[in-house]
C-alpha cells in the first residue's frame, strides 16, 4: 500500500496477527494536516487504495486511532503531532463462490478485466440466480489477483448488461480501478473517456436516420419494469439514448413487415434504458418478452421460415458491441469490440432476405 504525507509514514506489520489479519499504518500529522477532517486527511494519503468511502468504513468500525484511542468520528478534526494508526483488515472471503464458467476474455491485467459476455448469464448473484453468474465465474477465474473491493474478495461490477443482453463488459479487480472506472460510467463519457454502443435489431424503420430520445425512466406500474414518466415524478431518472439506423430490411416491399438494426449510445445508462426508449418511440427490440409484447403479432406478418425463428427467438435482439474507457493506471485509452453472436447474426442474415 502507498502512502503519501508531509512525513513519510511508517508502514508496518501486526506482529500479533497471522498473515491474513492484514496490515497496520502509522502516519504523523504534520503542521498542513492541522483542521482538516480525519476521513478526507486519510483519504488523500492512502488514495488511491483506499477511497474516501473505505477509509470511513474502517473509522466506523474503530480500525482508526489517535494516541492509542480508538476514533470513531470522521468529521473529527486534526491536530499537528497527531499520531494516526490504521489498521486495515486483508479482504474478506468473497460471499459468493467461484465457480469454473467458461468466459470470454477480451483482457485482462493486475486491474481490470474485460470479458464478452454471452447471453442467458447474469451479471450479479440475486434473488432467483445465486449461482451461475458472471461474478462467480470470476471469481474462479480471478482468484488471488483480486485485491478487494471495498475490503471483500470480490470483482467490481461497475456497470451490467441485462441477462438476455450480450456483450463487452469491463470489471475492476482493485479499489482503485473500481473507483476510477465508477466515477467515468457515472459520469456517461461526459469528459471524453468512455464510449458505449449497442446493436439492436428492432421491429420498424425510423422515420430518421438518426436521432435522440430524451425521455425520463422510471419503474413501472408493475414495479419490475421500467417505463417512461413525468421529469416531475420523484423516481424519475434523466435518460438519453442516440440511435442511427445501421440497416433497414424490407424496405422496399409492402407485403411483410419491416424492421432494422440500429446503433444506440448511451449518454445515460438506465435499467432497460435502450429497450424502453426504442420502444417508447415505436420501434421494440425484436425478442423483448418486457417491451415488446404489443409488437409480437408482427411475426406473422413474416414469411417463412423468418416467422418461425422470430417466434422462437429466447431473447432481446440487442448486443453492446463496443466499450472503449481509459485505464484507470496506465490512462491509455482502451478500445474493445465484440461481433454479434451467432444466434443474433443469424437472425439479422434473414431479415436481410426480406
Amino acid at each position: 500500500m502507498s502512502a503519501h504525507n508531509e512525513e513519510a509514514p511508517i508502514l508496518i506489520e501486526d506482529e500479533s496477527a497471522d498473515e491474513d489479519s492484514g496490515e497496520a499504518v502509522v502516519l504523523g500529522a504534520g503542521a498542513d494536516a492541522a483542521g482538516q477532517r480525519l476521513d478526507q486527511w486519510l483519504a488523500a494519503r492512502l488514495g488511491p487504495e483506499l477511497s474516501r468511502s473505505r477509509v470511513q468504513a474502517l473509522i466506523k468500525q474503530g480500525a482508526v486511532s489517535i494516541a492509542g484511542k480508538a476514533v470513531l468520528e470522521a468529521k473529527r478534526k486534526l491536530t499537528a503531532g497527531d499520531r494516526i494508526e490504521i489498521l486495515v483488515p486483508a479482504p474478506e472471503p468473497a460471499a459468493p463462490q467461484g465457480e469454473d464458467i467458461p468466459l470470454d476474455i477480451l483482457y485482462e491485467d493486475d486491474e481490470l478485466i474485460v470479458i464478452n459476455k454471452p447471453a442467458g448469464l447474469v451479471v450479479h448473484p440475486g434473488a432467483g440466480n445465486w449461482t451461475g453468474t458472471l461474478v462467480n465465474a470470476l471469481i474462479h477465474h480471478c482468484g488471488d489477483s483480486i485485491s478487494g473491493i471495498g475490503g471483500v474478495k470480490r470483482p467490481g461490477i461497475v456497470h451490467r448488461l441485462d441477462k438476455e443482453t450480450s456483450g463487452v463488459m469491463v470489471v475492476a479487480k482493485t479499489d482503485r480501478a473500481h473507483k476510477a472506472l465508477s466515477e467515468a460510467f457515472a459520469d456517461h463519457g461526459r469528459a471524453g473517456d468512455l464510449e458505449r454502443a449497442y446493436l439492436a435489431l428492432v421491429w420498424g424503420i425510423p422515420q430518421r436516420p438518426t436521432g435522440t430520445i430524451d425521455a425520463a425512466l422510471g419503474r413501472a406500474a408493475d414495479r419490475v419494469r421500467r417505463a417512461v414518466v413525468p421529469e416531475s415524478r420523484d423516481d424519475a431518472r434523466h435518460a438519453v439514448t442516440h440511435f442511427s439506423v445501421v440497416e433497414r430490411f424490407g424496405e422496399e416491399q409492402r407485403a411483410f413487415a419491416t424492421a432494422s438494426l440500429v446503433e444506440c449510445r448511451l449518454e445515460t445508462g438506465r435499467t432497460h434504458q435502450i429497450r424502453v426508449h426504442m420502444a417508447h418511440i415505436g420501434h421494440p427490440v425484436v425478442g423483448d418478452p418486457d417491451y415488446g409484447q404489443a409488437f409480437r403479432t408482427k411475426a406473422n406478418r413474416l414469411p417463412e421460415p423468418l416467422k418461425t425463428k422470430v417466434k422462437a427467438f429466447p431473447r432481446q435482439a440487442l448486443h453492446a458491441w463496443l466499450l472503449e474507457f481509459r485505464h484507470p493506471t496506465t490512462h491509455l485509452t482502451m478500445r474493445f469490440e465484440a461481433p454479434m453472436p451467432g444466434d443474433m447474426e443469424e437472425l439479422v442474415g434473414d431479415f436481410r432476405r426480406l
